[in-house]
């Protein structure tokens, strides 16, 4: 600790006498000694410091009193006298004055050497320098060992809590990740820099420290949720080869059971299904993101660039609506749905569809309808859904912009209208010979005639793959 101007003023060595009353900088920290002869010390000092002078230049009470104004305008803590050469003791316009303006003055005795305040006063300021540096290298090192000793994030911020005095608390894409809440009282924020867009802060309760423990503190909690974005990246890359796998249809039964264990997901237990889907075309956050707290224990992984969380719950639109508020919360524009709740594999699997169903319903939060075939062909990726739509679709397109025709919008209209061609006419303003017309003119171009259920199947599963890609 720094010398105060009280310790100085009790060195017994010293010998110094107070001629005034220390009040508040008795407790005050020397910054330094300064020794002056001048009438104007000021431009020599910057605050803080015991100004030592034997009075050489001042030789009357205006003068005296003068740079008794001089020193204390310019921030010196106290006025150390010195008594024996220029003045047999200090003069009475110096103590009167000092007393005035609120600045402690003592009396050095001739036996007493300015040299004796000023090395007392250097060491001590050495000293806690020192100590100071000593005491940031033990906290780096205790950081350090509570990063990497297997407690993690939250024993390093445990751990800086105690060295600081202070609480503390960390906030990553707005969700509290540590300590208590900070809507109330005063905290000092430190940006944290995780090389992600994630506004991540690190908040300390005032007062506290500022002994650069701070900095290295901000450098290591950086550097971890950098480490556990990647990380997490990585387990979510093979998490999603195993839930590809699973939806594709190419493990099943006990095979399928053991590869989900191994990406933490114990298969004969109920699970819903989250999907998560960017909605800006740009998913690469979803990669790393992390999920927020109350639902951080589950599996998660990224499929055809979706979040999938798969959480053991027999109320996934709970937890859909909490994760959408803090997608919400932490500025990604994106979609949520959630399948049922169902065990084992399959079950899974099933889940896993009806979410997919369900974002398409492109909703905030999207709860799952019951599933059809048609979902179930869409989301199969070894059915040519798209070789088919292309095969029935283009003709009528290449028609369409080469004579101005609607045959595309009559045939969604006659496909949505459960194939009355009365209806039809009615919906897009045209005579009902001109919508057989049409059908007949689809059926020759396409192949498909939509006035039979077959090729109606066909017809309408070509114009869903298409809406869906």
């Amino acid at each position: 600790m720094a010398m105060t101007l009280a310790a100085l003023l009790a060195s017994p060595e010293l010998r110094l006498v107070a001629l005034t009353d220390a009040g508040d900088a008795a407790d005050a920290p020397i910054q330094w000694a300064a020794v002056t002869e001048l009438q104007d010390p000021a431009p020599f000092l910057g605050g803080g410091e015991v100004l030592l002078t034997t009075g050489l230049r001042q030789k009357t009470a205006a003068a005296q009193s003068a740079f008794v104004d001089r020193a204390r305008h310019a921030g010196a803590l106290a006025l150390g006298y010195g008594t024996g050469l220029t003045h047999a003791k200090v003069p009475a316009a110096v103590v009167r004055r000092a007393a005035e303006v609120g600045l402690p003055v003592f009396e050095v005795p001739y036996a007493t050497p300015f040299v004796a305040i000023t090395r007392m006063i250097a060491e001590a300021i050495a000293a806690d320098h020192l100590g100071r540096v000593e005491r940031l290298l033990r906290g780096h090192q205790q950081l350090a060992a509570a990063l990497l000793g297997g407690g993690g994030l939250g024993e390093l911020l445990q751990e800086l809590s105690r060295l600081l005095g202070a609480s503390v608390a960390l906030t990553q894409y707005g969700a509290r990740v540590h300590g208590p809440s900070t809507a109330s009282g005063a905290w000092h924020d430190i940006p944290i820099a995780t090389g992600l867009k994630d506004r991540c802060t690190l908040y300390v309760a005032e007062p506290y420290p500022r002994d650069g423990l701070i900095d290295y503190a901000q450098s290591l909690i950086g550097v971890e949720l950098a480490s556990q974005a990647r990380l997490r990246e990585s387990r979510r890359t093979v998490a999603g080869q195993v839930l590809g796998d699973l939806t594709q249809g190419t493990i099943e039964g006990q095979d399928a059971a053991l590869r989900l264990q191994t990406v933490g997901i114990a298969a004969a237990a109920p699970h819903s299904v989250l999907l998560v889907e960017s909605s800006t075309g740009r998913p690469r956050a979803l990669r790393s993101l992390p999920l927020p707290p109350e639902l951080g224990d589950a599996a998660s992984a990224v499929v055809d660039d979706r979040l999938a969380v798969v959480l053991e719950t027999d109320d996934g639109a709970a937890a859909a609506e909490r994760l959408a508020a803090y997608l919400q919360g932490a500025g990604i524009e994106a979609r949520v749905a959630y399948g049922g709740s169902y065990a084992h594999a399959s079950g899974l699997r099933w889940s896993y569809f009806e979410a997919v169903e369900a974002l398409r319903h492109g909703e905030a939060v999207n709860k799952p309808s019951r599933l059809s075939l048609t979902s179930l062909l869409l989301a199969a990726r070894d059915v040519p859904l798209g070789d088919l739509a292309a095969e029935a679709l283009d003709p009528l397109e290449a028609f369409d912009a080469a004579h101005g025709a609607d045959l595309l919008a009559t045939l969604r209209s006659y496909l949505r209208l459960n194939g009355s061609a009365g209806a039809v006419a009615e919906d897009l303003g045209l005579h009902r010979n001109t919508v057989r017309y049409r059908l007949q003119q689809i059926s020759e171009l396409s192949g498909f005639d939509p006035t039979t259920t077959p090729d109606r199947v066909q017809l309408w599963l070509a114009l869903a793959a298409r809406d869906v890609h």
